[in-house]
Order: structure tokens, then sequence, then C-alpha cells
């Protein structure tokens, strides 16, 4: 695992764009794994940036969204189609065909996990996949407790889970309680994997992943097998692996 620390967020954002940036431009048709939530929106916006001032185009690249909600449409403020259609899909030059997200409406759940996993093989694996980093180890809504074998699958989202999500809904009640992710074998077809961790809340989950020990209750653990992963971190993110170093 490549370790990468800088200063801040805002550093931290920069750089990912660099290296998905980079991606593109080695491969026009790349395919990208995204991720939603707070952590990967300011790398988002500077893609955005990219696209403006840099001439980066995603005319012909392929995305593969994490996760959905289960029970949100797609047009439900609240729901990740929502999210990335607003924060990134729009506001760059790829065509919505183009972009794939479960479908958190789907009569059969477990049918739309068997789609999804088949898309992810059909047109990807991801070249490069972002991955945000949970208090509690989980990657996508892989929880703690999910095996490494796991594919596309609807889990049942820890109330730390929930609880760290409540800021985006009225409250803690709204918070759907399953969600469809991509499962951890899902996650490590990709071709490389790149891990964003920012903040003080972020840190004793980026201690205890750089410890290195692979363990089932901390999904984050399970990149150790794949061998092109690359974790930035900001000051306070790294600030607990920094002092035990210390």
């Amino acid at each position: 695992m490549k370790l990468i620390r800088v200063e801040n967020y805002e550093e931290m954002s920069s750089y990912a764009a660099r290296l998905v940036e980079q991606q593109i431009l080695d491969n026009s048709h790349s395919v990208l794994g995204l991720a939603t939530g707070s952590t990967p929106l300011g790398l988002y916006g500077e893609l955005i940036q990219g696209v403006r001032e840099r001439n980066i185009t995603y005319r012909d690249i392929q995305t593969i969204s994490l996760d959905e909600y289960c029970g949100l449409s797609s047009d439900h403020p609240n729901s990740y189609r929502y999210f990335m259609n607003d924060k990134l899909f729009r506001q760059i030059d790829i065509p919505l065909e183009n972009t794939h997200i479960p479908d958190g409406t789907a009569v059969s759940v477990e049918a739309e996990c068997e789609r999804y996993e088949a898309l992810i093989d059909e047109i990807g694996p991801p070249d490069l996949q972002i991955l945000g980093l949970g208090t509690n180890g989980h990657i996508g809504f892989n929880e703690p407790g999910t095996p490494e074998t796991s594919v596309t699958h609807c889990v049942k989202l820890e109330e730390s889970t929930r609880t760290s999500n409540a800021r985006f809904f009225k409250d803690l009640d709204s918070v759907p309680t399953h969600a469809i992710t991509m499962g951890i074998q899902s996650i490590l077809k990709s071709e490389e994997i790149l891990v964003l961790a920012s903040g003080k809340k972020k840190a004793p989950a980026v201690k205890r992943l750089l410890a290195g020990t692979v363990s089932e209750d901390f999904p984050a653990s399970y990149l150790w097998q794949h061998n092109r992963v690359t974790l930035i971190v900001d000051k306070e993110a790294y600030s607990l692996a920094m002092a035990e170093k210390e």
C-alpha cells in the first residue's frame, strides 16, 4: 500500500484529481469506480475544474458507483444517483448513460445485485476505484463482518454508519436501514484503488488500516490483499499513526 501524506483536505482532493486525470489521459476509455459521501466532494470539484480549465474530457469514460440506498428513487435528493448527478455528472461532459449506479427501487434486490455485478464484469472492472474510509473501517457499505468473498449485495447498515450519514437527512429516522453495495471481491477486481481519508474522525481508522492486519471486522484491511492501492491522508487523519511512530 502506497501512502501519500498531504497537509489538508484541499491538497488531498487536488492530488487525487491529478491521479484520476492522469488515468483518463492514459486511457480515454477508462472505467472509473466512484464513491459518494462528503470525502470525495473536493475531488469532484477538482474534476469539474479540470473539464473547464484543463481540457479533460469524459465523453468516452464509463463510471461504476459503489452503492445506493435501498428504497430511494433516483430523483430523491438523498439518493446517491441524485448526489452523483448533482455533484459531478451534470457538470462534466460524460453521457449519463455511461454512469452506472445500483437501482435502489428494484422490485427484487437480489436480482438487482446480480445484474450490477454482471455489469461490473461486462464494462469493467474499474481501471481506478475511488474509496472513502469509514470510521468503522467500512469501504462502500461493506460493514464489519463482511466476508472477503462478497460480491454486490444488500447490507443492513450499522448504526454508526447511519448516524454518520444522518447529517445529509432531516433526522436519523430518515436514513435508510439498508443499501446495495459492491462487495469486497467486487472492489478488489479493480486494476488500481485510491483511498481518501481526511480529518481527525478518520484518524483511528487510518491508524488501524496502516497496522496491516487483515481482519473481517475491519473491511478496509482487505485492501492489503491488492497490489496497487494508494492511500492519501491529510495531517489530521494521519495524526494517530504518526504519534505511534514517534
